[in-house]
């Protein structure tokens, strides 16, 4: 093995058109890029969405509602939730660390014990907000709803 007959893998290097290089080679003149129109100039780009002069689909569609920017979005969980994760791991104290390696919530996941179902262990639970039915039901238990 030597220089002279290293040779990239095969299908590694494609082969493009030679363009303008003559009438003869069948791509002269244009080179291949038709006659007039944006598509025909030096230094054009489509913008995202283009639909050739028609009317873009995300401009025909209708707008509405209003997306509050300041909304903070929190991950529900239920009591039957943590009622089934106490009589599965037969834990006292259930925190956010807990709940993510039990996969209730992801890692940047904001949570809230919501009061579906019913819970008859005393536990105390960490959490980002618990409704006010759930500190209820946790405190009727014996248990302490810690707000984080």
């Amino acid at each position: 093995m030597n220089l002279s007959s290293l040779k990239p893998a095969a299908g590694s290097v494609k082969v493009g058109k030679r363009v303008g290089r003559g009438q003869g080679s069948g791509l002269g003149g244009t080179s291949a890029r038709g006659h007039n129109g944006a598509q025909s100039r030096s230094g054009y780009s489509r913008k995202l969405g283009f639909e050739g002069g028609q009317m873009p689909l995300q401009r025909r569609l209708p707008k509405f509602g209003f997306n509050n920017i300041n909304r903070v979005e929190y991950k529900a969980l239920n009591l039957d939730a943590i009622q089934a994760l106490v009589e599965k791991l037969n834990v006292t104290v259930i925190t956010l660390d807990l709940l993510r390696e039990n996969g209730l919530c992801a890692k940047k996941d904001l949570v809230k014990i919501l009061s579906r179902g019913e819970i008859t262990s005393a536990v105390e639970i960490q959490a980002n907000g618990f409704s006010s039915s759930a500190v209820e039901a946790i405190e009727k238990a014996g248990g302490k709803a810690v707000k984080l």
